[in-house]
């Protein structure tokens, strides 16, 4: 038998009403989160709707928590107070330092003090500045001040052990050196701990300056100290990109030894050990470069540094003879171009570092090639290394830069030789001269037409340029061999007369060059024919008219004017041939 009626509807409106009250706790706990996320106080609770119906029990009470506060914002240090501190530091760096060196040189220069005390009081200094650096680097924002006294005190330290070996000579020059690496090397290693390049500057940058006043002025040992100091820094580098540290370590291989160049060249003393001291300080430039790009992002300004690494090394000259001055920079320029050629299978060497050392052993090869040879043999030389290199370059632009700076500077040696005066009026040539410019002649001719032809795009001012060359070249070449074969005035007559003629068939080659051309690529050679013929009659009526004599004038009219209507009458049945085909073509 069925329930009665009145106990199914009393069982559904309780449930019914404790249904409502789960929904209305549900609608409140969202306010609350609202109300929280939004920052505001929470608003008055509303209470639920009632259902009309009969209740069964109370609805059970519940607690509105508040939104949480809002973090407190943090106060924003002012902007100056960092930089104000890092350089109070290096101020204090720099005056302790001084004070350092006054102490060793001032102090012995007056007498003031034994030996033993001043440099016992500036090891104690050092080693107080480095201990009180390590206790300031635990304490709390104390990394700045830390730095700046382990620097000073590494930095003291090595200025104490070039004093005890320059000035009181208590320890030998490999003992003293030795000394100064564990210093540097132990000073520097907190660099690399503490990631601080500013640490690595602030040794390296001040030691620039006072080291020299140490020891009196630039000497070898003081080169020796400084080539160490770069040499242990480098490991303190590895894996870091800090351009500004490698810079601080060129200065300290470039300074000292661009000054003791200087200074032994205009003592016209030759030093031996100072061109090795330059050749280590190459190496040591070229080898720290190749540890370093991989780890870097200034691959470009790196490889420059290196260059200016190697700067001393192209100056030996100044100290050694050039015979061994040729052979070290020859040696520069192999190192460079090995490494030019096996960038891509060394690390972080392709790419602009590669340009960059492409460059620098062109560089050097020109300074070996005029450092070793006078103007007879260095202008065939170089205008031969740049028809090297265009030939190896083809679509490479910087190699192809590369060819017009070397085959300039074979141009502008050649012009020492044989002057443009040689052109106009008749010289004597002596046999090494005259076969020189022959060579230079040829190969400058040689240089100008592969490097236009191996060129991406060939315009008419390009060929215009090579033209001119050319024709330069020609002329020379003909006037030369004409002086070598008679040294009077038949030699520079028939000479000119020769160039004349070969200005006229340059131009017939050009115009049958461009007759195996469609009609839309013949422009640009057509131009340069004419160029040439204009060029040709213009030297005929201009120059030889009045400078060649008697037969040779009469002979170069007559063979340009047969020559002339050569070229016209070949020129109009050629082409006419050319388009005979299509013509019958299009009648058909």
């Amino acid at each position: 038998m069925t329930e009665p009626q009145h106990v199914v509807i009393a069982r559904l409106s309780a449930e019914f009403a404790a249904m409502s009250r789960q929904l209305a706790r549900a609608s409140a706990e969202l306010q609350q989160l609202n109300l929280a996320l939004a920052h505001r106080p929470p608003p008055v609770p509303v209470p639920p709707p009632t259902v009309a119906m009969p209740a069964v029990a109370e609805p059970v009470p519940y607690w509105h928590y508040p939104p949480p506060a809002p973090a407190a914002a943090r106060p924003v240090e002012p902007p100056s107070q960092g930089w104000i501190g890092k350089l109070l530091a290096v101020a204090g760096v720099g005056v302790t330092l001084m004070g350092v060196a006054l102490l060793l040189v001032l102090a012995a220069q007056a007498g003031i003090l034994r030996p033993e005390i001043r440099v016992a009081a500036g090891a104690a200094l050092a080693a107080a500045l480095v201990g009180a650096g390590l206790w300031l680097d635990r304490r709390p924002g104390g990394r700045v001040g830390a730095v700046a006294l382990v620097a000073t005190g590494v930095a003291a330290a090595y200025i104490d052990v070039i004093a005890v070996t320059t000035i009181y000579s208590w320890v030998s020059a490999p003992v003293g050196l030795v000394i100064a690496v564990v210093i540097a090397g132990g000073g520097l290693t907190l660099s690399r701990r503490w990631h601080s390049e500013q640490l690595g500057l602030l040794v390296i940058v001040p030691l620039l300056v006072l080291a020299p006043i140490v020891t009196g002025g630039v000497t070898l040992l003081l080169i020796g100290f400084m080539l160490s100091l770069a040499a242990v820094s480098v490991p303190v580098q590895l894996g870091r990109d800090w351009i500004w540290l490698h810079s601080a370590r060129i200065a300290a291989i470039v300074l000292p030894l661009g000054t003791a160049l200087v200074v032994r060249y205009f003592g016209n003393e030759e030093d031996l050990a100072l061109a090795g001291a330059c050749a280590l300080g190459a190496a040591l430039a070229i080898v720290t470069a190749l540890v370093l790009l991989p780890s870097t992002a200034h691959r470009g300004m790196l490889a420059l540094l290196t260059t200016a690494g190697v700067t001393p090394l192209l100056c030996v000259d100044l100290a050694v003879d050039k015979a061994l001055a040729a052979l070290l920079v020859a040696a520069l320029s192999a190192t460079l171009l090995a490494v030019v050629l096996l960038a891509d299978r060394l690390p972080g060497v392709a790419g602009p570092a590669r340009q960059v050392f492409a460059v620098c052993a062109a560089v050097a090869a020109l300074v070996a090639v005029v450092t070793a040879f006078d103007g007879t043999l260095a202008a065939p030389i170089l205008l031969a290394m740049a028809l090297l290199v265009v030939v190896a370059a083809r679509r490479d632009h910087v190699a192809r830069g590369i060819a017009v700076g070397l085959a300039a500077a074979g141009g502008a040696v050649s012009l020492v030789t044989a002057p443009i005066g040689a052109l106009l009026t008749p010289m004597p040539v002596g046999i090494a001269t005259g076969l020189s410019v022959l060579a230079t002649s040829t190969l400058l001719a040689a240089v100008a037409l592969t490097w236009t032809w191996t060129a991406s795009s060939r315009d008419g001012a390009l060929w215009a340029a090579t033209a001119a060359v050319v024709g330069y070249a020609v002329t020379q070449f003909c006037v030369t061999a004409g002086m070598l074969i008679a040294a009077d005035g038949w030699g520079f007559y028939a000479g000119h007369m020769v160039a004349t003629i070969c200005w006229i068939a340059m131009a017939a080659v050009v115009f049958g060059y461009a007759l195996r051309l469609n009609r839309t690529e013949r422009s640009v050679p057509i131009s340069g024919g004419l160029g040439l013929v204009g060029a040709a009659v213009a030297k005929l009526f201009l120059f030889d008219l009045g400078a060649l004599d008697g037969m040779f004038r009469v002979a170069v009219f007559i063979v340009v004017g047969l020559i002339l209507l050569g070229m016209g009458a070949g020129y109009a049945r050629l082409l006419d041939r050319q388009d005979q085909p299509s013509v019958s073509n299009n009648t058909c």
